[in-house]
């Protein structure tokens, strides 16, 4: 898993990738990316499988904040991001990654 920023300085967002490689995913058919930047809606952002298994999906996301996140594997295996920003207690006996923009 892996997480790219890239940052342009005559926009206010910075476009962040998302990736998840095959190993979390194992053999999923489908992933998708919730957290704050979209209400935690498991179906808006949908992840493009790539032709090595990985998923990946891009998100402009404002400069100066931080959003909690979660991949979500075949509806139903939530997965942190190992190289998140840090890592929060999510009220569900478990952690939400966070990215920094």
């Amino acid at each position: 898993m892996s997480i790219q920023k890239k940052f342009n300085p005559k926009n206010p967002d910075c476009k962040v990738t998302f990736n998840v490689v095959k190993d979390i995913s194992k053999s999923g058919s489908r992933a998708n990316l919730a957290g704050d930047f979209n209400n935690w809606d498991i179906e808006s952002l949908p992840m493009t499988k790539q032709k090595n298994g990985d998923f990946s999906v891009s998100v402009n996301l404002k400069k100066g904040s931080e959003y909690q996140f979660r991949y979500l594997i075949d509806g139903n295996a939530w997965h942190n991001e190992k190289e998140a920003d840090r890592f929060v207690p999510n009220g569900f006996q478990g952690t939400n990654s966070v990215v920094k923009v």
